[in-house]
């Protein structure tokens, strides 16, 4: 399928106290994202740290997060596993509780063949009426979905894109080319966001958008317009901004980006790591860089 995503869509973190979830701060995050424009909100992405937290937590933050965006943004939740029973478990859980879609990352360790990845995406799909978006990152999963394994999952009636996070334009050219009028190409990484946005995509799923909504909207919209000088304009404002969110893994440095911004992050749960001081300085002249006012 197609036309699911057009737009920005952030990939959410989650803030956490000494006790659990933050939910007063992250319904402050919520409302920063759609007033700035955001199209769709990721929960429980890999941003959102939820390898380290509770299936009760996780449900708890999906029921809020319903009843806070109120229908004013797309809702999607991360429901991938290295286990397809539990990921078809969580797809539903999410299309119950009122998710616009899901998205469901690789299978993650396990290093299963192609064949794996399309029996797991079939699998998915086959147990939600709700669009479902495959997202491919072998940084973190140890396993790549290749092209051709996305043109066979583009067939699939709710598959509705593929987030591409791979780092590999040309293999992100082949796809796009593959699943291209089947369903929809969204850039996964921020650093290649405008060069995903040019082969075809129709969204992105960014980080840096947590602290910079706005920007990340305008460049999205600049190229789906045709003006590629206003979004090279964008993108090279949002580049610096980009590798200061990512000098340690992420979450760690967006987390801290948004405490500078004044909300409450907090940091990460073990076994990450609050950033270190100098990264830290580096983070905040990015910021202030991009025109972002640090409060803390």
């Amino acid at each position: 399928m197609t036309g699911f995503l057009r737009g920005s869509a952030t990939a959410m973190i989650t803030p956490f106290t000494a006790s659990g979830v933050d939910f007063e701060a992250f319904g402050d995050m919520i409302d920063y994202q759609i007033e700035n424009g955001t199209d769709a909100l990721v929960i429980l992405g890999t941003t959102g740290e939820p390898a380290t937290m509770t299936e009760e937590e996780k449900l708890a933050l999906m029921r809020f997060s319903v009843e806070k965006t109120a229908g004013r943004a797309k809702i999607l939740f991360g429901t991938g596993s290295n286990c397809t029973e539990k990921a078809v478990f969580q797809s539903k859980k999410a299309e119950e509780l009122g998710a616009d879609g899901v998205l469901a990352v690789t299978p993650y360790y396990n290093k299963c063949t192609q064949a794996g990845l399309a029996a797991y995406y079939e699998a998915i799909c086959r147990a939600v009426r709700i669009p479902v978006v495959a997202y491919n990152v072998p940084g973190r999963t140890g396993v790549n979905l290749l092209p051709a394994t996305a043109e066979q999952l583009a067939a699939i009636d709710n598959l509705a894109g593929i987030k591409e996070a791979s780092g590999n334009m040309t293999q992100v050219v082949e796809t796009a080319r593959r699943i291209r009028g089947k369903c929809d190409l969204y850039s996964g990484e921020d650093a290649l966001n405008l060069p995903i946005l040019a082969v075809g995509g129709t969204a992105v799923i960014s980080v840096v958008s947590n602290l910079a909504p706005k920007p990340v909207k305008e460049l999205v919209e600049a190229v789906l317009r045709g003006d590629l000088a206003r979004a090279n304009e964008l993108s090279d404002r949002l580049l610096p901004l980009s590798e200061a969110c990512f000098t340690e893994v992420n979450p760690i440095p967006v987390k801290e980006g948004m405490n500078l911004l004044g909300f409450r992050a907090g940091v990460p749960r073990p076994p990450l790591t609050p950033l270190e001081e100098g990264h830290r300085a580096l983070l905040a002249a990015a910021m202030k860089a991009c025109g972002l006012e640090a409060r803390a």
